[in-house]
This record gives structure tokens, sequence and C-alpha cells, in this order.
């Protein structure tokens, strides 16, 4: 299946598969609540400011590739529009999950993928983020590809692919497991091995982090 998505488009899509899991009481989406979805400051990178004429003609080409469908509910007089990311694709929960945040959000570290996802799907560890993306490399065509590691950081980035083959992207070959390339510290196996032990540490300490900050924030909220 052949599918080449618009930024607009990802954010389309991507708002839909958020909302359903996150507010199912308001999903399947009107048009004016799927706008603000695209739209909202939170969780999104980058910020958008769309039209609903631009949302209207990325719902439209999202419909000719069988991503979405409308809907009419008999409780509403308004059209509502639903994502049909599982019908196309048959994922798992956990696969949607990290797909939404790679449209919604752009390219992402296995950890902040973590930190980011107990709205949508908990992942125990990070090993289960990096199965996750395995599962999506490896599917014919690949959907997730990991990026080259960028001077200066520490860890990999993963990208989605729905939308074209991203430049210099690199997805998995046909039955090998990828995993980000450590940085070059010479040809000693010794080091580079415990340089990918200590990213891993290091990305799971940063989403224990993330997570307690979350918790400690909703422990205020009770107070206020």
């Amino acid at each position: 299946m052949s599918i080449v998505l618009s930024e607009m488009e990802c954010r389309v899509l991507g708002s839909l598969v958020e909302k359903e899991v996150t507010t199912p009481e308001y999903y399947p989406l009107s048009l004016n609540a799927l706008v603000n979805a695209c739209n909202q400051k939170s969780n999104r990178d980058p910020v958008m400011n769309l039209e609903e004429s631009a949302v209207r003609e990325a719902l439209h080409s999202l419909e000719g590739q069988s991503l979405i469908r409308s809907v009419s509910p008999a409780d509403s007089r308004v059209t509502k529009y639903e994502h049909r990311l599982q019908e196309a694709f048959n994922f798992y929960r956990h696969e949607t999950a990290i797909l939404c945040l790679l449209l919604l959000r752009g390219p992402q570290t296995p950890g902040e993928l973590r930190s980011r996802s107990d709205r949508m799907h908990t992942f125990d560890d990070l090993g289960a983020v990096q199965s996750s993306l395995q599962h999506l490399m490896k599917r014919e065509p690949p959907l997730v590809a990991v990026l080259p590691r960028q001077p200066g950081t520490k860890e990999s980035r993963y990208v989605q692919l729905l939308s074209g083959a991203q430049e210099n992207a690199a997805t998995a070959p046909s039955g090998a497991v990828q995993h980000p390339p450590p940085p070059s510290l010479g040809d000693s196996p010794g080091n580079a091995a415990r340089v990918a032990q200590l990213e891993a540490e290091v990305a799971a300490l940063r989403a224990e982090l993330a997570e307690l900050r979350e918790r400690f924030a909703s422990f205020q909220k009770q107070f206020q």
C-alpha cells in the first residue's frame, strides 16, 4: 500500500488517532473539533494554525486514500470524521501509539516516545518501545526509519515514513534488527557496547523523570 502524505495530512490523521484513544467520548470528530485538535499547542511539533478549508482539503485527500471516512451519527446533524488506520494496516495498539506520536511530533528518540505515550499506551521499558519501532521498520513497505545521529547528540531519533522517504533515513534490512548506531570511538567493541548501555540507561532515566514530573503535577492539582 503506497501512501505519501503531506504535512497537513499527517497532522489531521495523527489528531484523529490521538483523540480516538484520549477522548473517546467526543470521537468521531466534527470538522470544528478536528481543526482545534490539529492546532492545539500541547503535544504538537510544530504548532500549526490550519484554516478550516485546509483541514477539509486534507480530509478529502485522506478519504481518497482510504485512511479516513466521514460518518453521520443518528443523534447529530453534523458530519464527523474517523480514521481507518487499523483497517489499512492492522496495527497493534502499541504500534498505533508510536506512529501517532511520530505523526504529531516529528522525529523522536525511544526515550521521548516512551515518556509521551502514556495516554495512548504504557510501555514497560525502552525495550518495548524498541520492539514496536522494529515491527514498524520491518513492515513492507517500512513505516518507520532511524535517522543518523546528529552531531552533539547521544541518541538516535526515529521518523515515520507515511510522508514519504525521509532524507538520510535508514530502514531495517529484511529479517534484521537495527539498533541506533553508537558514536564512533575507534574500533573498540568494548567502548561501543559501553556507550550503547549508557545511552539506554540515560533514556530510561529521562523517561522516569518525565513520568515523575507528570505525577507531581497531578498531585499538586489536588491541593489547588
